[in-house]
């Protein structure tokens, strides 16, 4: 009979804990970068111009059909083997850190930019008219109106974004990365692979609670829009 100890649970938090800064850092900079490379690919999704279009739409397509573990393998095997080839540059030397935010920040602006492209795609017709028949430029009309409604569309699928991203980035583990769940397998080593369970189940109870404060604080966003609004 396999026995498990809650109370083992709790103890074992606050050193999974210990590797949270470097998850959230990882989050951050994955969701930045993620981002602006997404903005440039809606963009060139919905270009006049079809040669930008196709190869965004090739791009995404083929980022969202690619396992993320698949993808961590390519960046953190095959580019330094790449570099080395083309430029003649080593890299091997650093940090899997970077490899994984490489990887995380292609898959990632694959599917935020279906968020983006979306969520444009969604306003009322006649916006940008509105907006240069009041003396607006282009680029005044899209970040004054166009943009506000846009990310007030988006928040929602941004949101779910940004948690499948979390839960992408704890299979960075797998190439060496001491993550949280990176961390909960080097406890579950020290213990000779006891109470693997409640280690298991520690490392779950984090990203529900991170999880759970990225719904709640999209949600207090959302009110706070919908209250300016009205």
């Amino acid at each position: 009979m396999v026995s498990y100890e809650p109370s083992r649970v709790i103890r074992v938090i606050p050193d999974i804990l210990s590797a949270l800064p470097l998850t959230l850092w990882v989050l951050a900079l994955t969701v930045i970068l993620g981002s602006l490379l997404g903005f440039l690919l809606a963009y060139a999704q919905l270009a006049d111009e079809r040669g930008f279009s196709t190869l965004a739409r090739g791009y995404v397509f083929t980022l969202r059909c690619t396992p993320p573990i698949v993808l961590i393998f390519l960046v953190f095997y095959g580019l330094p083997r790449f570099l080395e080839w083309w430029l003649g540059i080593d890299v091997n030397g650093w940090s899997r850190s970077i490899f994984v935010i490489l990887a995380m920040t292609l898959l990632f602006a694959a599917s935020i930019s279906e968020v983006f492209k979306s969520s444009y795609l969604a306003l009322p017709k006649g916006q940008l008219e509105a907006g240069l028949s009041i003396g607006l430029t282009d680029s005044q009309t899209f970040v004054r109106i166009l943009l506000p409604q846009a990310f007030r569309i988006a928040l929602p699928n941004i949101t779910s974004a940004v948690i499948n991203l979390l839960k992408d980035i704890a299979l960075a583990y797998t190439i060496g990365l001491v993550d949280l769940m990176g961390e909960g397998n080097l406890i579950i080593s020290r213990n000779m692979g006891n109470y693997s369970l409640e280690t298991y189940t520690a490392v779950a109870i984090i990203y529900w609670v991170i999880a759970l404060i990225l719904s709640v604080v999209t949600h207090v966003i959302e009110n706070d829009l919908d209250t300016r609004e009205g």
